[in-house]
């Protein structure tokens, strides 16, 4: 069989970040979505006390599965942008692309298993391990990619080193608070992921327009 004599030269793909940007965002929406549509379709659902897990669970935990899993498609879109504008010599972009991958994996762990912690008591039990997951990926990715973004735009740099920071506090303090008003600061956590998701997103998409 012949050979290409051409040297393998990797090029970037435009069109490849640019399609990653524009799922990211649009898994973003789809968690959005399912929080405010669940919320208003789950009877006596109250946003402050219950917490998104609530949503996921009972009738109605196809509405927030679905969110789930556009999201996680969205961190893994992220996950392959990254691999692809890799700056090269980065042990820190290497280590946010693989927790972002991570993190879409935990995601789809956590919309497809049935159990949230709440006193499940059949087989094995491991929602509050894949939320701990969840903390520390998000902490890592955010941390991470700061560096290298800065490279970019400034901007975005502090942007994701303000998401690290506020993540991991206010990650410790959730666990910490009574289960009545948790629900409204879990969705808090999330408004920071969308943040940064949006903001790289929209990175992946100028850098590969420039």
């Amino acid at each position: 069989m012949p050979t290409d004599p051409r040297p393998w030269e990797p090029r970037t793909a435009p069109e490849l970040l640019s399609a990653a940007g524009w799922l990211a965002i649009l898994g973003g929406i789809a968690l959005v979505a399912g929080n405010v549509i669940g919320s208003m379709v789950v009877p006596n659902h109250d946003w402050v006390a219950d917490t998104v897990s609530d949503l996921a669970a009972g009738r109605y935990e196809i509405i927030q599965d679905v969110a789930l899993y556009g999201y996680a498609a969205g961190l893994f879109a992220l996950a392959l942008g990254a691999a692809h504008a890799h700056p090269g010599e980065s042990w820190r972009w290497t280590l946010g692309t693989l927790c972002l991958a991570m993190l879409a994996a935990l995601v789809v762990v956590i919309g497809a298993r049935n159990e949230y912690g709440d006193s499940d008591d059949e087989g094995v039990v491991i929602h509050i391990y894949l939320v701990y997951g969840l903390g520390l990926l998000f902490t890592l990715t955010f941390w991470a990619m700061a560096r290298d973004l800065g490279r970019d735009s400034a901007r975005d740099r502090w942007v994701s080193l303000a998401c690290a920071v506020t993540w991991a506090v206010g990650s410790v303090i959730f666990f910490l608070l009574p289960t009545g008003i948790d629900g409204a600061w879990e969705r808090g956590l999330g408004v920071i992921t969308l943040v940064w998701v949006a903001m790289f997103a929209r990175f992946l998409i100028r850098f590969g327009r420039d």
